[in-house]
């Protein structure tokens, strides 16, 4: 096999077709890139009691997201410490504890092999069959090692010298903060509605997160929603707010946008909803407090498609969805959408957004269709032997991305393929085994996160 720096020249806008099928190298990044970047595990609102618990994924590892007794967020690695045994085994629930049906033992909230509440026996045969002699403190439940709650969104990472989230996500933090704020311009206050989509597709996971990172051209796949008018009024029309976008690149993060550039005031509000009055209301009223409360602060419009390396994207705007993108092989993904509204918003506009949700995003809906046909098939044609001495081309824009104004470290251009040279640039430090100061360079001095 080539060296990473041959498969990867992403300062040319070359990548090798083979990164998207080695078995080889899936494995490596399990090990280099899923062991070690901050990943989004969930949502604090899939927990919202203590005991609450969430099954997550982190790479190929099956994950914990609980609330223990205290009120305090925790990620254990689905594995009991016994046998390995999968503990929870539904998607979620309220437990006192975690049990393993395979020899007994049971496991806290926040992962102690302990006497747990409500009189639950740690390790079964404790006294009689191990002599009082096992060391039960050490055969807790494996922890990640930093855990961080944005925003209502929970990061974890296995890596205890990954450097803090905020550091790690840099100036994308305006972006992520355009998807997790109200609409009104208050800070955070996001719920999940409906649950979330879950379903596999044979494609290599890069292909989704690449396509959001920045893939500003591609609209000749969405012709026919375009067409159909997939939107949330009813009636002809373009799908969502597009205007004035760019693509927005962190050459030395691995994340970027499709996305208008920082401002200091608010541009003109467009309807959307004229179809459905009560929507239109709402959404006409958040804007006016929005203009009020943010004042001349600087902010992005919430009209984002962004990429947070690695599997991570999100849509700011549509109304609003997280896609998750979980490595199952080098050729099948499952893909995880998971749609966010303002908490205090009316029922009747959550139900409409989820309505319109998920007829543009996950396994049925229009758009999403089209993505996945195009993620399969690139996967497929990635496989065959003469196809693996090809790369893929990234140049479009090379060489002509300009600084973004009052933002560190990002650039931007109209019609670029910078995000995804930005994605797999980082791809490379990860899959080198560079250190986290090459991974993540230290931030200027006076630099804003």
């Amino acid at each position: 096999m080539r060296s990473i720096q041959e498969l990867v020249r992403a300062d040319e806008g070359l990548v090798s077709r083979e990164i998207f099928s080695s078995a080889e190298l899936f494995q490596a990044e399990l090990k280099n890139i899923f062991s070690r970047a901050w990943l989004m595990v969930g949502h604090e609102s899939l927990v919202p009691n203590p005991d609450d618990y969430f099954v997550s994924r982190m790479g190929g590892e099956s994950v914990i997201l609980t609330r223990d007794r205290q009120g305090s967020i925790q990620v254990l690695l689905n594995s009991c410490a016994h046998r390995g045994m999968k503990l929870c085994r539904y998607d979620s629930g309220n437990n006192r504890a975690f049990s393993c049906p395979y020899h007994g033992w049971s496991f806290s909230t926040d992962g102690d092999l302990v006497e747990a509440p409500g009189g639950l026996v740690g390790v079964p045969g404790f006294a009689s069959h191990y002599k009082g002699e096992l060391n039960k403190r050490e055969w807790g439940l494996k922890r990640v090692a930093q855990v961080y709650n944005y925003k209502g969104t929970i990061w974890a990472t296995w890596d205890p010298d990954a450097p803090d989230f905020l550091d790690y996500l840099g100036g994308m933090k305006i972006y992520l903060d355009s998807l997790l704020d109200h609409r009104d311009g208050r800070e955070g206050g996001s719920e999940v509605v409906g649950g979330i989509q879950k379903w596999r597709v044979k494609c290599n996971w890069k292909f989704p997160p690449e396509n959001f990172i920045g893939d500003k051209h591609h609209d000749i796949s969405h012709r026919s929603a375009d067409l159909v008018g997939v939107g949330p009024s009813p009636g002809r029309g373009r799908r969502d707010l597009t205007t004035k976008r760019m693509c927005v690149a962190f050459p030395e993060l691995g994340h970027g946008a499709i996305a208008r550039l920082p401002h200091f005031e608010e541009f003109d509000y467009v309807p959307q909803y004229q179809g459905v009055p009560v929507l239109e209301e709402y959404f006409q009223d958040v804007y006016e407090k929005r203009v009020a409360n943010l004042a001349d602060t600087m902010r992005v419009t919430p009209h984002a498609t962004a990429t947070i390396f690695p599997n991570m994207s999100f849509h700011a705007l549509q109304p609003r969805s997280i896609g998750l993108f979980h490595p199952i092989s080098p050729t099948e993904t499952e893909i995880w959408r998971i749609y966010l509204v303002d908490k205090d918003a009316p029922e009747e506009v959550k139900s409409a957004t989820q309505h319109y949700n998920i007829t543009y995003h996950g396994p049925a809906g229009m758009a999403e269709s089209d993505d996945m046909e195009n993620w399969a098939c690139a996967t497929e044609s990635c496989q065959g032997t003469m196809a693996q001495q090809l790369d893929f081309n990234y140049q479009m824009g090379l060489g002509h991305a300009e600084p973004v104004p009052h933002l560190d470290d990002a650039v931007f251009a109209d019609f670029s393929e910078e995000g995804a040279r930005a994605f797999y640039r980082q791809w490379g430090k990860f899959m080198d085994g560079q250190s986290w100061s090459e991974i993540r360079p230290l931030r200027k001095e006076g630099a804003k996160a």
